[in-house]
């Protein structure tokens, strides 16, 4: 697999131009006049997993937040600002949490790092760890399934941080809205598991 290139970034972004912004026009001149997207998506920084590829979405339709392992952390400002600015002032109905399988920040919790500021970073999401080894523990998992597991442990622990913000909490106090939504992204299928169905409000099964 080739590596891209400055070269070929600028390249694509000419494809671009021409292939679909021309097109498309109508579309991205009113966009341009203002952003009114549905979703805000708070993922992992992992290259494999573009939010608007893997859910066949057009610019505009998504508010994005990425970061090492999908985390909400509650001292972090940056997320904070983008889901005040998101809830508030786009009036944004649908959160997604959106973690992923064969993710290295997991398997960085899984297995400990070195580098300072990635394993403070990883310490938020120590409560998915405790619960992924109660689980292998009882069901006597191999260590991909264990990964899997505290996968999707960390999405619910992050959705748990996620209601606990005071701007989710005094939200949720008033109403349903925002829904929040966990999900996982398989790298090895291209496909999307529910882990936590904001629609229903409850855990998918």
């Amino acid at each position: 697999m080739s590596k891209h290139t400055i070269d070929d970034l600028l390249k694509g972004n000419e494809q671009f131009v021409s292939e679909e912004f021309y097109p498309h026009a109508a579309y991205y001149q009113a966009i341009a006049k203002r952003q009114s997207p549905k979703v805000l998506w708070i993922g992992c920084s992992d290259s494999r997993v573009s939010e608007d590829v893997i859910t066949g979405s057009r610019p505009g339709t998504m508010f994005v937040h990425r970061n090492v392992a999908n985390i909400i952390a509650f001292n972090d400002v940056n997320v904070a600002s983008i889901i005040e600015y998101g809830v508030v002032h786009l009036k944004i109905e649908d959160i997604i949490v959106c973690g992923h399988t064969r993710c290295g920040g997991i398997a960085a919790i899984e297995d400990g790092v070195h580098e300072n500021y990635i394993a403070d970073w990883l310490c938020i999401a120590s409560g998915a760890k405790d619960a992924a080894d109660r689980i292998a523990r009882e069901k006597h998992l191999s260590r991909e399934q264990k990964l899997e597991v505290l996968t999707a442990e960390n999405v619910k622990l992050q959705i748990k941080h996620l209601k606990s913000l005071a701007i989710i909490r005094n939200m949720h106090a008033g109403g349903p809205l925002p829904r929040i939504h966990g999900w996982l992204y398989r790298v090895e299928s291209g496909k999307i598991d529910v882990l936590v169905d904001g629609r229903a409000g409850h855990e998918a099964g």
